[in-house]
């Protein structure tokens, strides 16, 4: 079969996942300019997507007119249009099996997610590093016969600040940090309470920059800003494009297992991440970083780590398995990383 010329890429969220696209649909058009890519997703995905060489959006509005399995149809019917000759679906959830069937006669591969090896994990018959997710994308487009090297990524330069996004950096002659304490679930936090000590002490060398969003969130970092010099909320002041652009300027991102450290990651951020009862080895540790800046709970005291996938089943005494990491070990890890890269600079 020849290799398809237009492939259409489905992946319609969650954050983070989408996120993971963007290192692998970076390197394939960069190491096959003569492909054309449409990503199918919801529109506040869009702008993680500029700046990329041959790749379009195409908006799928799935609470909308795209909803339900008419909507698909629809949206299908829309697809069709566009001329594409084969598809890759990194998502395989029900919608985008059905939106699938309306492609009938076309090459489809989709993701192979693991699930025995996750369940493997999860259920603690094995303990070892699983594929990660960014390289599950790119088996897809090897299977449609684009083989996709990962190892020698490339990244979009910073892009520069406007005047209100040079607000959110108090001193110019420190590194700034970005810090995003908050996750889908509890258990995938680090205790707020050790979180504060982190930005008390890291605010004393470095800028921070606090990333969330709603109101309790938003609440939550405005009394850290308060609180603490150097340190900046943007929750709820920013759009997604600037908070890309800010992010784009970091000099390091810190944050749970959640989509921040993956965003942060495609724009080719350092990114230490603090894992409560998730674990790297399920495939979703940040694109491109070293295994050391995972920082993971203390498995002699929450043996049954990972409870899960996506931080969704854990029993009860390990809502909090994430705060058995010292928060010195995370600070001395923020700095060493911070020093050592102003080293090689």
């Amino acid at each position: 079969m020849p290799k398809p010329n237009h492939i259409l890429v489905l992946r319609f969220s969650a954050m983070g996942d989408v996120a993971m696209t963007v290192p692998v649909l970076r390197a394939l058009t960069a190491q096959y300019p003569e492909v054309k890519i449409t990503v199918v997703t919801r529109a506040f995905f869009k702008p993680f997507f500029q700046g990329l060489d041959d790749v379009s959006v195409y908006e799928a509005d799935l609470t909308g007119k795209h909803k339900g399995v008419l909507g698909l149809y629809k949206l299908s019917k829309e697809l069709k249009v566009l001329g594409f000759d084969a598809v890759a679906d990194l998502h395989n959830v029900l919608r985008s099996n059905i939106l699938k069937l309306f492609f009938f006669g076309k090459n489809v591969v989709q993701l192979d997610k693991g699930r025995a090896e996750k369940k493997a994990l999860t259920s603690g018959q094995s303990f070892q590093q699983l594929k990660t997710t960014n390289q599950r994308y790119a088996d897809v487009f090897e299977i449609l016969g684009y083989a996709i090297d990962l190892s020698e990524p490339i990244f979009p330069k910073p892009k520069p600040l406007s005047e209100k996004l040079n607000t959110f950096i108090s001193q110019k002659n420190l590194k700034t940090i970005g810090i995003a304490p908050f996750a889908a679930h509890q258990s995938k936090m680090y205790p707020l309470e050790q979180m504060e000590n982190v930005i008390q002490e890291l605010s004393e060398h470095c800028n921070i920059i606090l990333f969330g969003g709603g109101n309790k969130e938003i609440e939550i970092l405005n009394q850290l800003e308060t609180k603490y010099k150097n340190v900046k909320s943007v929750a709820g002041n920013l759009n997604i494009e600037e908070e890309l652009v800010l992010i784009s300027n970091l000099d390091l991102m810190l944050s749970m297992d959640s989509g921040n450290a993956h965003i942060a990651a495609m724009l080719g951020k350092k990114v230490i991440t603090i894992w409560g009862v998730t674990h790297p080895f399920a495939g979703f540790a940040p694109f491109n970083q070293p295994k050391d800046y995972a920082l993971t709970a203390d498995r002699k005291k929450f043996p049954l780590i990972p409870t899960s996938i996506y931080g969704n089943k854990y029993p009860e005494d390990y809502k909090n398995a994430a705060g058995s990491i010292p928060s010195e070990e995370i600070i001395t890890k923020v700095l060493s990383v911070i020093q050592s890269e102003a080293k090689h600079l």
